[in-house]
């Protein structure tokens, strides 16, 4: 496939995710949730987490942004549910990683599901934190026990 369609393949699974976005939704009684607002840009995630026996029983998200950090929370939010707390931390180390250029085994991107496409967005430094911020607020969450709201 060349350069150009894939590109466009790619667009495309960006767009869905942003205009039917999958797990976009509050959970009240979330064993963990977490805020992370951008000042730059204005993007907001709230990202709600289940966790039962040491795995995402259930996640979702709720907030406003750009097309990018609202493709990237659906995306995050489909890779990482059913997943033990360090899958999904590893995975969002993954994640974090590849936005700054550190390469990883293919078998570590193919866990990352629809979002490792967003590696294009990598190419436009202003773009790397609208693709980052839901997967920093699910470290965050992970991480903390309590509700709290941070800047990125």
């Amino acid at each position: 496939m060349g350069l150009s369609k894939l590109n466009g393949l790619y667009r495309e699974v960006i767009l869905d995710h942003a205009n039917h976005p999958h797990n976009k939704h509050d959970i009240p009684d979330a064993t963990s949730k977490m805020t992370v607002h951008n000042p730059t840009c204005g993007d907001t995630i709230n990202v709600s987490v289940d966790v039962e026996d040491n795995r995402i029983k259930n996640i979702g998200y709720t907030g406003s942004g750009c097309t990018i950090s609202q493709a990237s929370a659906s995306m995050m939010t489909e890779a990482v549910k059913g997943k033990t707390v360090d899958e999904a931390l590893n995975m969002a180390k993954t994640f974090s990683d590849m936005a700054i250029g550190k390469q990883h085994p293919q078998e570590d991107l193919d866990q990352l599901g629809d979002a490792q496409i967003l590696t294009s967005i990598m190419e436009f430094p202003a773009r790397i934190k609208c693709a980052t911020i839901s997967w920093w607020a699910l470290q965050r969450a992970l991480l903390k026990k309590d509700d709290e709201e941070e800047e990125q």
